[in-house]
């Protein structure tokens, strides 16, 4: 069983404690990678430890193969709830636009019915913000 050596350098800083769990008469100095020489590691953990090659082997092969999968499982987990806030997202923003385009045809049903009304109204507001804005600048 090959333990892939670029997976294990990447995931060496956070798997280090459960190497340490497994086999505690190990020191921080016994557990350097040394330019890379994952060879180098395992020999030294089959020196202090006594395990076979292929158990120290198979139990990093493991660690690391945990550790993708478990990075795996929180990607697939964000892009869920990405997906699930997306969806969110169309509804709601479905609603708004449905309502706000139900108000403009109420607005344009009540202009259709009541043309003079609704440019009084117009002629109103337009009175009421010319005065505002006259006082505004007439204040300063």
């Amino acid at each position: 069983m090959a333990i892939n050596a670029q997976e294990l350098q990447g995931q060496w800083n956070n798997l280090q404690g459960k190497v340490k769990e497994k086999w505690g008469q190990l020191t921080e100095d016994d557990l350097q990678i040394h330019n890379g020489n994952i060879d180098q590691l395992v020999g030294k953990i089959q020196q202090k430890t006594g395990e076979g090659r292929e158990a120290v082997e198979k139990f990093l092969t493991e660690l690391t193969s945990g550790g993708s999968s478990a990075l795996a499982g929180a990607a697939e987990k964000v892009s869920n709830l990405a997906q699930q806030a997306g969806d969110r997202f169309r509804d709601r923003y479905g609603n708004v636009s449905e309502q706000a385009r139900e108000r403009l045809e109420s607005a344009q049903d009540i202009v259709r019915h009541n043309p003079s009304q609704a440019l009084a109204t117009a002629f109103g507001v337009g009175i009421v913000a010319g005065l505002i804005v006259g006082l505004s600048l007439r204040s300063r």
